[in-house]
């Protein structure tokens, strides 16, 4: 078990399949040393768990907990694509869409839902660059989507 497994293990956490696309691209692409995943929202069991907007019927803390979600199919996705979370090597970046209203100001906390996550489960190595952005609609309607670009090893 990985390192990464081994804390997600300790906080309760067991990564499910990683999700098929729901349109015309791929879950991931690795060049070189690079990780590209592509945008996750917030699913489980293939259901979108969080819809709607944050700043009209969604709250901070719903917010969070769609992009804790993300984060989880992130690394999902990441050991999809390297057969073993051992082989991340670090979080470079992650870019959170916050589907909110033009009032709401707080899309970075939200993503600190998932950026919170993401330095849980992989320690200093999940401490990344980001950015927090408003988005006037997600797909099939989720609160939060994040895509990532890990650092990998060969």
């Amino acid at each position: 078990m990985s390192t990464i497994e081994s804390r997600l293990t300790d906080l309760g956490v067991s990564l499910p399949e990683a999700a098929a696309p729901a349109a015309n691209y791929v879950p991931f692409v690795k060049t070189g040393n690079q990780l590209f995943i592509s945008g996750q929202l917030p699913m489980e069991n293939g259901k979108v768990q969080v819809t709607g907007k944050l700043g009209d019927d969604l709250d901070i803390e719903q917010g969070k907990t769609a992009a804790r979600t993300c984060a989880i199919n992130l690394l999902a996705q990441a050991k999809a694509a390297t057969g073993d979370l051992d082989k991340v090597v670090r979080l470079v970046k992650i870019v959170g869409f916050v589907n909110s209203t033009a009032e709401f100001t707080d899309q970075p906390q939200v993503i600190n839902g998932a950026s919170d996550f993401l330095v849980e489960a992989m320690g200093d190595a999940g401490r990344h660059a980001r950015s927090a952005v408003s988005a006037a609609s997600l797909p099939f309607g989720a609160g939060v989507e994040i895509e990532a670009i890990f650092e990998v090893a060969d």
